[in-house]
C-alpha cells in the first residue's frame, strides 16, 4: 500500500539509445511547476550523457590500455631489434 505520494513523473519511451528502451525520472518537488518541454528537454540531455552502461565504459578503457601498452611493446621490441641488428 502506498500512502501520501504525491510525486511528479516523467516517462521517455523514445531514448534514442541502443541500450536503453525507457527512462523514468522522477521530478524534484521544486521543478515541478516547469513546463514538460523544459523537463523532457532536461530528461534527453540526461540520456545522451548516460550513453554506455559503466560496465562497457570500463571493459572499453581497459582495450584501450592494452593496445596503448601493445603498441609501446612493439616499438620497443623494434628498437631492440634493430640495435641488435646494427651490433651484429
Amino acid at each position: 500500500m502506498i500512502k501520501g505520494v504525491n510525486k511528479q513523473v516523467l516517462e521517455i519511451n523514445e531514448t534514442q539509445n541502443s541500450f536503453f528502451e525507457k527512462a523514468i525520472f522522477f521530478v524534484r518537488p521544486e521543478y515541478s511547476g516547469m513546463s514538460e518541454g523544459k523537463l523532457r528537454e532536461s530528461a534527453k540531455k540526461e540520456i545522451d550523457v548516460a550513453g554506455i552502461p559503466p560496465r562497457q565504459k570500463r571493459q572499453f578503457k581497459i582495450r584501450a590500455r592494452d593496445a596503448v601498452l601493445s603498441g609501446c611493446f612493439f616499438i620497443a621490441g623494434l628498437i631492440f631489434g634493430l640495435a641488435i641488428r646494427t651490433l651484429f
